[in-house]
């Protein structure tokens, strides 16, 4: 089964375009990532709130908090696709960089994916 790819586009046919299941649940890994609180009107609990931080002092401190944050909003949101490893947070001047090592639940392989945000775009 194909899923609809995020964020919606068109394919070189003109069509919806489509991903795998793979890149259905990096898709999914991204929208809690980058979705503030608040930020749907008809799930106004769903997101990490991860943008809030990008622009917050380093410290050892904020790091864990942060990996703390996104681990909790993953599990509860998408643990049932997925378990996560492990998460890597990197806060440089205005650019989050979260790299997520996870098992697909229903294949049981490892993933490793890597979300930008802020800053120049990588």
């Amino acid at each position: 089964m194909m899923n609809i790819d995020f964020p919606y586009h068109f394919d070189s046919r003109g069509r919806t375009a489509e991903v795998d299941d793979n890149g259905h649940i990096r898709d999914l890994i991204e929208q809690v990532l980058f979705t503030a609180p608040g930020e749907r009107v008809n799930r106004p609990e769903f997101g990490s709130g991860l943008l809030n931080l990008v622009f917050a002092p380093n410290s050892d401190q904020l790091a864990a908090t942060t990996q703390y944050l996104v681990q909790g909003s993953l599990q509860q949101y998408l643990g049932h696709l997925i378990q996560v490893d492990a998460v890597e947070v990197e806060n440089e001047d205005a650019t989050l960089r979260v790299t997520i090592r996870y098992f697909v639940r229903q294949t049981q392989t490892l993933q490793t994916a890597e979300f930008t945000s802020g800053g120049a775009a990588a």
